[in-house]
């Protein structure tokens, strides 16, 4: 079992969430000068980014001081709390988002450069900041009775405006399978149409209703490459707010190796570990990017065919 912590994964913090609907203590926290809050600019393209010091690696907060002069009438939503005190997160609209960045001497940020440029709590901060973002901007009706919905709990349930309704909403969080399958010495890689001819990636599909990951681990890879599994176990996890996703990977052995691929795929090959090194090494193959749990679980495969995949990598030709 890998004790790799994924990329956005690991946030060491309190979110106090038994406490979040508590008046007075949700006014302490508003109230506490040792409060820090995440801006978050809308991006129609990139969802949200995040403004970070214009020199170095470190998300540009504002303090409670520069809070109160800049967007003191903003919504807040509280994200936790950690050893220097409470940590919120505002949306603002892309426009107001470049001046204050301008002011602020920052820069703006996506979340996927984030996930690689910033230290692991900047960036799991920020994926968790964007992961309730998105969810507060595209749930704003009851799906009962189409009224508004009111935000409540610091920003992490939403009630119906109707009183005769009230219905309640929680922050919506899609459970998705990924899986290295092996064979042998062999693992399994398919590419989508989409991507650059030489990237290959472990297969990967949302879990459906009914479904235990073990069984969705089955049919995704089945229904993408035709191939039957087998034997398969937990290897780690990894939040992935593009937009709403928990990644939950896995490894897997294929009880039957056919491969016939499917709809969703363009290719899907067996790789040995030697395969994967010449292809990484000559420049012609590549695997999912570090900010994946794709990336791990292909690093996990090969460690234990004696193969370090980041140190390939650091050999292998600059990708254009």
């Amino acid at each position: 079992m890998s004790t790799t912590t994924n990329v956005f994964a690991g946030l060491a913090l309190d979110r106090h969430a038994e406490e979040r609907d508590d008046a007075a203590w949700v006014q302490a926290q508003v109230e506490d000068r040792r409060s820090r809050y995440l801006l978050l600019c809308d991006d129609a393209r990139a969802g949200h980014r995040a403004l970070v010091a214009a020199e170095g690696d470190r998300l540009r907060l504002l303090g409670s001081v520069e809070q109160r002069a800049l967007l003191p009438q903003a919504p807040a939503t509280y994200l936790g709390e950690d050893a220097q005190g409470p940590l919120f997160s505002i949306r603002v609209e892309a426009a107001l988002g470049a001046q204050l960045a301008s002011e602020l001497a920052a820069r703006e940020l996506d979340l996927r450069s984030a996930g690689v440029a910033l230290p692991a709590f900047d960036a799991g901060l920020f994926a968790y900041a964007r992961a309730l973002a998105h969810w507060q901007a595209n749930a704003r009706y009851c799906s009962r009775c189409a009224a508004p919905l009111d935000l409540l709990a610091l920003g992490h349930r939403m009630r119906c405006s109707d009183p005769a309704c009230a219905n309640e909403y929680f922050p919506r969080l899609d459970p998705a399978v990924i899986v290295i399958v092996s064979w042998g010495d062999r693992c399994l890689l398919g590419r989508q149409a989409s991507w650059d001819p030489t990237r290959w990636s472990t297969l990967a599909g949302f879990v459906e209703p009914g479904e235990s990951l073990e069984d969705a681990v089955r049919r995704e890879v089945h229904e993408e490459s035709g191939v039957v599994v087998g034997e398969c176990r937990y290897h780690s996890s990894q939040p992935w707010p593009f937009p709403s996703a928990l990644m939950l990977g896995f490894e897997a052995r294929a009880s039957d190796p056919q491969i016939c691929v499917g709809r969703e795929l363009a290719d899907a090959r067996w790789f040995s570990a030697g395969e994967l090194v010449d292809g990484i090494l000559a420049g012609h193959l590549s695997v999912s990017p570090p900010l994946s749990v794709s990336h791990a679980l292909i690093a996990h495969w090969l460690r234990e065919q004696g193969v370090e995949l980041d140190a390939i990598t650091a050999m292998a030709p600059a990708q254009t």
